[in-house]
């Protein structure tokens, strides 16, 4: 699994020299002259030690010299170690540190906007020619127990739709269904046009068992609310059906609508929707002349890969309750399982997902309200799919991960190799000063590092096996630990910087996904944290004890 190419920059230097990335001109010299004591080579006692010294600092030299000058340290912040060994040129000779920063910030501003230009332009081709369809495949349990099949109906839906210009869409459609013995399809065409930068229009056409015309319209009245309203008539008996609907932004995650349909189904629905990073939430109240429903759902995000879902339906001729859960088996497809309850029996329904088409299978259990067989067939099939996910879902996922993780490593292995021995002379070279600090640190009961890994996130479950070897995606990092703690027994590696690039540290996995574990003791207690590769730590905590 890659990191993501939008993440935060490195800022190694900034690891390199322990400081933040905002620290000033008097905290970047303290920083230099206390590293130089380490890594000058005048400073080192051993012989066959002299050379590594040599090497950290120059590196270390190197970070001052560019961090400590303003116009550097500024196209590094923007453009990282390319725009300086690269000669970045700025344009016009800038002499004021002020010119320099509207400079820079203009150039930050024209890359941001190429690459907005350029995801654009990737969407727009890849939304160019946009299939989707769905295939419905109803089963019945106790159809088939009665010896009529297992099959009740099936129904398929397939659409294409095309950018045939910067404004115009163009989509085709149909869908084909057969229930019992009869069955009907029809066959779809729609042309739209985005008027203006606010207001949008859509004709539709079918033909089929119920042909009709129609248009819709749609125009945002202002930055929050939108106004759509669409007439249809059917060919067949000429009647008309019209609909207004409105929707509000409530906030940046919520949103009501309410819309009026008249017709031959006139009702009003009044409805909301609520959707983040961690739930999906959506509730409907719908009156018609002769009937009235009722409708809600929550789906809830346990982790990025998998969900969970409730809904339910009570109406005048529906009583519904419905939970399930989802799981997302890679970019373009996901699966889900739904356990349904109502007037119209029990059932179960799989939905599988890939790119843009579904195919959903829906199985009836029995037309009967029994509450053991409820019971029954809730817990067995859910008890199924919690063993089927521990010991045959999860050990495949771990394994393809583990399969990743080692084909990356086999390209990158030299380059890992080289820089875990360069971090091995570094931590070396730190030795001495880290035993003494965490010597004084036992003596006064302070901060102590006992354990600590960096590395991919998936093999720190098994980190005391993979600290062994040079192919191992963690990296021992107790030793540089130690030696960044303070007089005052307190530890802070900073937010936003790359922790590979600490002193002592290495990257043992490009392009996989990285964490900091830290065991450590302080007084009495036995403490443990895991962070991700850019955020901040500060220890001890008391949230963090054993």
């Amino acid at each position: 699994m890659k990191e993501e190419e939008e993440g935060p920059p490195d800022r190694e230097l900034y690891a390199l020299l322990h400081i933040s990335p905002e620290a000033s001109d008097e905290e970047i010299k303290k920083a230099y002259r206390q590293w130089a004591q380490i890594y000058h080579p005048d400073k080192c006692e051993a012989p066959h030690m002299k050379d590594a010294a040599t090497e950290n600092f120059q590196r270390v030299s190197s970070a001052y010299e560019i961090l400590l000058d303003e116009n550097k340290r500024k196209i590094y912040d923007i453009y990282g170690m390319e725009g300086l060994t690269s000669g970045l040129e700025l344009g016009k000779k800038l002499n004021k540190a002020e010119e320099l920063k509207e400079e820079l910030e203009r150039l930050q501003k024209l890359k941001e906007e190429l690459e907005r230009l350029r995801k654009l332009k990737e969407q727009e081709i890849s939304a160019h020619l946009r299939p989707s369809g769905t295939m419905w495949a109803d089963m019945s349990l106790p159809d088939l127990l009665h010896g009529h099949g297992i099959m009740r109906g099936m129904a398929m839906t397939s659409s294409v739709h095309s950018h045939i210009s910067k404004h115009n869409i163009l989509s085709i459609g149909g869908n084909l269904e057969v229930n019992g013995d009869s069955g009907y399809g029809d066959a779809t065409i729609g042309f739209g046009r985005q008027i203006s930068s606010v207001s949008s229009i859509e004709f539709i056409g079918s033909a089929g068992l119920w042909p009709l015309i129609g248009v819709q319209t749609s125009r945002n009245l202002s930055s929050h609310l939108t106004a759509t309203m669409g007439l249809s008539m059917s060919l067949r008996d000429g009647l008309l059906n019209l609909s207004n609907t409105w929707v509000r932004r409530l906030s940046e995650s919520t949103s009501g609508n309410i819309q009026l349909a008249l017709g031959s189904d006139s009702a009003l629905s009044v409805g909301w929707r609520k959707k983040n990073e961690k739930l999906s939430a959506a509730g409907q109240l719908k009156c018609g002349i002769d009937s009235f429903a009722a409708l809600a759902h929550y789906n809830h995000r346990f982790s990025s890969k998998s969900h969970g879902r409730i809904a339910g339906k009570v109406g005048s001729n529906a009583l519904e309750l419905e939970v399930g859960v989802g799981r997302k088996l890679s970019n373009l497809s996901s699966v889900r399982m739904l356990y349904s309850i109502g007037i119209q029996g029990i059932s179960w329904k799989f939905k599988l997902r890939r790119g843009g088409q579904k195919l959903v299978i829906p199985i009836l259990l029995s037309g009967d309200l029994d509450p053991v067989f409820a019971a029954a067939a809730f817990i067995i099939p859910t008890s199924l799919y919690f063993v089927l996910k521990k010991f045959v879902l999860k050990p495949y996922y771990l394994k393809r991960e583990k399969q990743k993780a080692l084909e990356n490593m086999e390209k990158t292995s030299k380059p890992v190799l080289e820089a875990r021995a360069a971090a091995d002379k570094a931590q070396k070279l730190l030795q001495n000063v880290a035993n003494r600090k965490q010597n004084r640190q036992l003596e006064i009961g302070g901060l102590v590092i006992t354990k600590a890994w960096y590395g991919n996130l998936k093999a720190l479950k098994k980190r005391d096996e993979l600290v062994e070897s040079n192919d191992s995606p963690v990296i021992d990092v107790k030793l540089p630990l130690n030696f960044l703690v303070s007089d005052s027994g307190q530890l802070k590696l900073h937010e936003g910087v790359k922790k590979s690039g600490i002193m002592g540290f290495c990257d043992p996995c490009p392009g996989e996904p990285k964490q900091l574990y830290v065991e450590y003791t302080y007084g009495d207690g036995r403490y443990e944290v895991t962070v991700d590769d850019y955020d901040k730590l500060l220890i001890p905590q008391e949230e963090h004890r054993i």
